[in-house]
This record gives C-alpha cells, structure tokens and sequence, in this order.
C-alpha cells in the first residue's frame, strides 16, 4: 500500500497549518538543526518509508500519511522549551495544543501523541511494536542523523546539552550505530532504500572515526580550528556566539581557512541545497 492518496489528502489538510503553528512557536537561532527545515525532511523520509512500509495490521491504515504527517511536524518542537533528552513530553504538549487550536480532538490521536513523546527512545527498548505512526517516525527521525547534516545535527544537539568535545565522537558513533540498527531491521528488506542510507550512515561513521583519531593531538580553543576537530569546534563558536549558518557562509574566508573545514561545510551546503530543491 503506497498511500498515495492519503499522503496528498494529508498535506492539502495539514501541512500548511502545521507550518504555521511550528514557525509560530520555535525559534530556529536557539536549536537551527532541528528547525522546520528538519521536521520537512523527517515528513519526506515518513514518505519514502511509507511507500515500502509492511503493516502488521490494516485496521485504520487510512489515517496512518495524517498521523504521521502531525507527529513529523510535531516531534522536536518541544525543542523550543527545553533541548533536553526530555524534549518529547514537551513537544506532546505542543501539540495537544495544535490540535485544540485546530479543533481535533485529543482523543482521536492518542496515538500520535504517543508516537511524539516516545520518538527520542534510541535504546528502542519498550517501543510499542503496533504504533504504527512510532515505528515510522523514529525511522525518518534516524535518517536525518545520517550524512552531512547530521553530523551538524548530532554536533549541535550534543554541544548544546553540554557535552565534552572530547567524547561526543564516541557518543555519536554508538548512538548512530543504533539508529542504523533500527533502520536496517525494520525496512532492511529493501535492498535499495538500505543501500542509500547506509551510504549515508558511512559520511557520519567515517567523520567522527576520523574526529577521535585527530582528538590525541588537537588543542580546543585555538585561534585556528583545523581537521575534523576544527569543524566541531566551529559549532561550538557558532553556539557561543550565537552565531547562524548563514553567516558562516556569509564570512567564509574568516571561518573557513582550513581545508577540511572548507570541505564539510560546502558539503553541507550542497546537502542542504539539494534537500530544499527536493522538498520543492
């Protein structure tokens, strides 16, 4: 079932308000990687999933391209009140509050709210297996974390919960190995959506190996940020200063002087470019 109907149907009643409400309430300067560009993105991957996706049951698969378009819409919101690993609860307010000003009963997306508050368990331990909406989610959710801008993505959220240079590498690759995991047990089955993302998987996995191979020998809080370690230590000038990703492209030749550091960031920006042409 390739939910094709459903999905347009889904967008010509939801997609615009969602964005409203969600540009409304978040401020992309505090959390830039997890603003509406990412909650786009996790919609488009909802989609690409949905197209493959094998249901345990068929019971409501009607509603599943709206579920899932509000809990992608929905999921990091919660962002705006506290980046904490917490966010979640926060984001199932949010958007009990979207449904209230929409006049959608909250009975009627039980489900969804689930989906949201739970969509950031990495562990996958306790996962209800029959949420539907949860088990797509956490999927697309995963598939952001992947290639350039999830190294940004995963940068930023780990530097702005306060965690150490020194060990978010190692941190990063265990919980990208997860999500990779999660991915590849779920809809591993189609060989060539696996192929896509696990090369995407490999652009995280190959920079954060290099990033601890650099961590032995490099100085944080230099006045040259250099290599792999050179371009999380740009993030952390960019969170410091409250400093957005325009500007760094806006000022290359003061934040880019470095060769790795000037290859990741026009790689992001491709990565970027390419997502938003995509989306259009």
């Amino acid at each position: 079932m390739k939910f094709t109907r459903q999905i347009e149907s889904a967008e010509k009643q939801y997609l615009q308000i969602l964005e409203d409400f969600f540009i409304s309430i978040y401020n992309e300067k505090t959390l830039s990687s997890h603003g509406i560009e990412h909650h786009r993105r996790v919609w488009n991957y909802s989609k690409e999933l949905l197209k493959i996706l094998q249901l345990k049951s068929t019971m409501l698969a009607s509603r599943l391209p709206a579920e899932l378009i509000i809990a992608c819409y929905m999921h990091d919101i919660g962002m705006s009140v506290d980046p904490g690993i917490k966010h979640g609860r926060y984001s199932r307010e949010l958007c009990c509050r979207f449904l209230s000003k929409n006049q959608l009963p909250l009975g009627d997306w039980k489900i969804v709210l689930e989906a949201i508050e739970n969509h950031d368990n990495k562990d996958y331990a306790g996962i209800n297996s029959m949420n539907e909406v949860l088990q797509v989610l956490s999927v697309a959710d995963d598939l952001d974390a992947f290639g350039y801008i999830g190294i940004f993505r995963y940068s930023e959220i780990y530097l702005t919960r306060g965690t150490d240079p020194k060990k978010i590498g190692y941190l990063i690759l265990e919980n990208a190995g997860k999500r990779l995991e999660n991915f590849i047990s779920t809809f591993g089955h189609n060989i060539e959506l696996a192929k896509k993302h696990q090369n995407r998987y490999t652009i995280v996995d190959d920079f954060f190996s290099n990033y601890n191979d650099q961590l032995p020998y490099y100085h944080f809080g230099t006045k040259n940020p250099s290599g792999y370690c050179g371009v999380v230590e740009t993030f952390v000038l960019m969170i410091n200063n409250k400093i957005e990703l325009e500007e760094i492209y806006l000022h290359s030749k003061k934040y880019m002087v470095d060769p790795i550091i000037l290859w990741y960031f026009s790689e992001l920006k491709k990565e970027l470019s390419a997502f938003k042409i995509y989306l259009k």
